[in-house]
């Protein structure tokens, strides 16, 4: 009968892949050969091996739920590229990248962030702007290349200009090859005997310069605008980073923006309510017409289409809501409040006594 893979493995039966793989890395820092000279873990690490072999490949895993077996070709090759590959195996006691060849230092220049202000028009129509960053700049006096005039940089000898250093060494799996940054050139794969004064041989200064934006309309406080190749400058005329532009826009008195839609209000006196009328508005694109229908009641919504703010996404712009908000008048004529008086009669409307007190009830009733 065969072992119980999942077992072995330490897991359950619905382990995930990731679970698996984790499993086996643990098992395998503590039974690879390397590691622990015991011969009886060098037998369990062979056997555990197998399992991940199995388990780790849809298929067989597969066979093995349904049959208790591998399979055929299973556990041909432990430790060989048949269980998930070789990377697998180096990762779990060496790290990731193992056997391959470990990250070079970047050359590329360092990222810039930038913050950039703008209104709600800016936002509406899209604005150049130009910004101050202060970043790395290519170095005036030798142009980037690190070393004084008339000199160039030499290949390292050391990793012969490729920027790695490589060794092998023999293990039970076969010849390991391992890389590593070159610590005599800084993984750069070259070298600098004659360093430009000014930048020591770096390529580069620490400086200010004005970059200009073009900021698309649409935009909102919260997005950012990459500038690939707008960084830093990198080392020794390798190429610049990127700028990051944070946009920050300004809040508006008169305008409430709700994605591409825009709000406002527009004070509309109750006889223009009640009988009808067309206003003027001023708007981001000019002066613009308002249409308020005859009874019209406060709070109503007039729609403006066409007059919000774009999409970034290339859709159209949003529309300009008008609030209509009806104004009372605080004070009266007595012309107006006689006016006022008649037309709540006509409707049958109760309304407050006229003030004034008793003189003023008097001189009305012998006016009357």
């Amino acid at each position: 009968m065969s072992e119980d893979y999942y077992s072995l493995l330490g897991v359950g039966r619905g382990a995930t892949d990731d679970e698996i793989r984790k499993a086996y890395r643990a098992l395998a820092r503590e039974l690879h050969p390397d590691l622990n000279p015991d011969p009886a873990a060098e037998e369990r690490f062979k056997r555990v091996s197998v399992a991940y072999e199995t388990l780790s490949d849809p298929d067989k895993r597969a066979h093995y739920d349904r049959f208790g077996t591998a399979g055929a070709g299973a556990g041909a090759n432990p430790g060989g590229a048949g269980f998930g590959g070789l990377g697998d195996l180096f990762d779990a006691f060496f790290g990731a990248g193992f056997g391959g060849s470990a990250p070079r230092p970047s050359r590329t220049g360092p990222d810039a962030e930038a913050l950039i202000n703008l209104t709600l028009a800016d936002v509406v129509f899209g604005v150049s702007k130009t910004i101050s960053v202060r970043t790395a700049l290519t170095c005036d006096t030798c142009s980037g290349v690190g070393t004084k005039s008339g000199t160039a940089p030499r290949a390292c000898s050391a990793c012969g200009g490729t920027g790695e250093l490589r060794r092998a060494r023999q293990t039970i799996l076969g010849q390991m090859v391992t890389s590593s940054p070159c610590n005599v050139c800084r993984a750069t794969g070259e070298i600098v005997n004659d360093p430009c004064p000014t930048c020591r041989g770096d390529g580069r200064v620490a400086g200010t310069t004005d970059i200009s934006i073009d900021v698309p309309a649409g935009v909102d406080t919260g997005t950012t605008l990459r500038l690939t190749g707008r960084g830093g400058a990198g080392l020794r005329g390798a190429s610049a980073g990127d700028l990051y532009v944070r946009v920050r826009v300004a809040e508006n008195d008169r305008f409430q923006r709700d994605g591409r839609d825009l709000h406002t209000a527009l004070s509309v006196a109750f006889t223009q309510a009640a009988l009808g009328a067309t206003l003027k508005l001023e708007t981001l694109d000019g002066e613009r017409e308002v249409s308020v229908a005859a009874g019209t009641q406060p709070g109503a919504v007039v729609r403006l289409r066409g007059l919000g703010v774009p999409g970034l996404d290339q859709r159209p712009r949003g529309d300009l809501h008008v609030h209509l908000t009806v104004e009372v008048p605080a004070k009266l004529s007595q012309a107006e409040e006689a006016l006022l008086r008649s037309f709540a009669d006509e409707r049958g409307e109760a309304v407050a006594e006229p003030s004034g007190g008793l003189l003023g009830r008097f001189k009305r009733a012998f006016q009357g």
